[in-house]
């Protein structure tokens, strides 16, 4: 099923932006969770959202889901510094350019042509 946006906005709050998110559940725990909402007088939807927030309040409490959520923050900040000095350099700021060795032998002065605008 195709992921659907919408935007509600209650009263003079920020608008709130919703995914929708179809889940494939076993029939015996579609017929449990809807009992649980029947008895707490809430809907299906409202029950397994309850459900996915408990699942990220666990999450982020887990040390070993912490320490790779350092991780991908760093490689985040390593890649985008990379990507913010290939921006500067393309804006104007100078790029070191490589040195090429000189041949032995040679004055380490690269030939050029003459210019055809020589006055003598």
């Amino acid at each position: 099923m195709p992921e659907a946006l919408s935007e509600q906005s209650t009263g003079g709050e920020q608008e709130q932006r919703f995914r929708t998110v179809a889940v494939r559940v076993e029939d015996t725990v579609h017929a449990q969770l809807s009992f649980i909402a029947d008895l707490a007088g809430t809907s299906l939807s409202e029950e397994v959202r309850r459900a996915i927030e408990g699942r990220i309040a666990s999450a982020q409490e887990d040390p070993a889901l912490i320490e790779r959520a350092q991780q991908a923050r760093e490689q985040i900040e390593r890649e985008a510094a990379a990507r913010a000095a290939a921006i500067a350099g393309f804006m104007g700021k100078p790029i070191v350019a490589q040195v090429t060795p000189a041949k032995p032998g040679s004055t380490g002065r690269r030939a050029t042509k003459p210019s055809s605008k020589q006055g003598s």
